[in-house]
């Protein structure tokens, strides 16, 4: 069974970090990208970042790039989002992904996490 758990959300100050973790297992994810959407109540669930296990190339949003990372560990199949100097409105959901679609969006993903609540106050 193909599952993408996710860990390390939680509660959060401004200007804090947290590193979220996303471990791949049950299948060969090479040829896929990984990473985050987050969804905010009564919001849209928006892409946040991703990477290319082949190529190792990556993808910020606007509104995080400076502030998050995306990394990769291969032996582990885990991707890691570093999120530093957070902000009140980085408050969200964080949903794990996964697609072997050169097209990166929610109608492409194949795999999805369970989800993770990351809660940054003011």
């Amino acid at each position: 069974q193909v599952q993408l758990v996710e860990s390390g959300g939680g509660l959060a100050q401004a200007g804090g970090s947290l590193r979220l973790s996303c471990a791949a297992s049950g299948r060969t994810f090479s040829r896929y990208a990984m990473g985050w959407f987050r969804q905010a109540p009564g919001k849209a669930r928006e892409l946040v970042a991703f990477i290319r296990w082949s190529g190792g190339s990556t993808y910020l949003a606007d509104s995080v790039k400076g502030r998050f990372t995306i990394s990769g560990d291969n032996a582990k199949n885990t991707v890691y989002l570093q999120m530093n100097s957070l902000k009140p409105e980085d408050t969200a959901v964080y949903y794990c992904a996964a697609t072997a679609n050169s097209i990166v969006v929610v109608t492409t993903v194949q795999y999805w996490g369970q989800g993770t609540q990351v809660t940054v106050s003011s």
